[in-house]
């Protein structure tokens, strides 16, 4: 059995950083070393005063401590390490951009006012898991113990949880919404025309070899293996 320090050395570079900033974000704000008013995406504060930093900021913050907390930062550390080791291994600039393409999807829709949000960190974590159910559709999942589902449908139970007590689904349904545009850009839409739209930029590929974040990409990415059904998952990127 690894401890702490080793599971946590364990962790792919991208999900160990957001987790770790989330966890230290939550840490900070309730020691009031951190005003979580400045890290809030207040668009007013970021056109009028060029706050910019609150684009980014603003994805840190999951809440405080809860159990609705841990909830979303186990989410991180299983399902994102799951991607991040899994459909994405060796592949660490595809999976940055996919954070990057979530975040600014979610950016957009905090501009709609139902979905106007201050933190936008719950609905990034819901686009991981989004992604993730499509990746690993056929695999079983039990929801505290008492329902067993195939993983095509934990997004929908996750947000049918959060109705029956009473969170708020907007920031379920934005990260929803965020993971199947990712998803529909860089899978379906090139399984049906052949052409990928939303390849990765050349400069993230270079930062990223340039730093050595994640392994070096030495071998080609496998399919990812899933059963035959309705719910096939990825079978193949097309320029990823």
């Amino acid at each position: 059995m690894s401890s702490p320090a080793e599971f946590y050395n364990s962790l792919p570079p991208i999900s160990k950083a957001y987790a770790t900033l989330c966890l230290g974000a939550t840490t900070l704000a309730t020691l009031k070393l951190l005003p979580i008013y400045y890290i809030a995406l207040i668009y007013g504060e970021v056109f009028y005063r060029l706050q910019v930093w609150r684009l980014l900021t603003n994805f840190i913050f999951l809440g405080p401590f809860s159990i609705n907390f841990g909830i979303r930062l186990l989410m991180i550390l299983r399902y994102g390490v799951q991607l991040e080791n899994g459909p994405f291994n060796r592949r660490t600039a595809d999976f940055l951009w996919m954070m990057i393409f979530g975040s600014s999807v979610l950016l957009g829709l905090a501009a709609i006012p139902w979905f106007e949000s201050y933190f936008m960190g719950v609905s990034l974590v819901f686009m991981l898991l989004y992604v993730w159910s499509r990746e690993f559709p056929n695999a079983n999942i039990s929801i505290y113990g008492l329902v067993q589902l195939k993983a095509f449908y934990l997004p929908w139970a996750m947000l049918a949880l959060d109705v029956i007590f009473g969170s708020p689904i907007g920031p379920d349904l934005c990260g929803i919404l965020a993971g199947h545009l990712y998803y529909f850009l860089t899978v379906l839409h090139p399984l049906a025309s052949g052409k990928n739209i939303l390849q990765t930029p050349m400069w993230l590929r270079k930062m990223v070899a340039k730093y050595k974040i994640g392994a070096p990409v030495n071998t080609p990415a496998q399919p990812a293996n899933n059963t035959s059904g309705v719910f096939r998952g990825r079978s193949y990127r097309v320029g990823g």
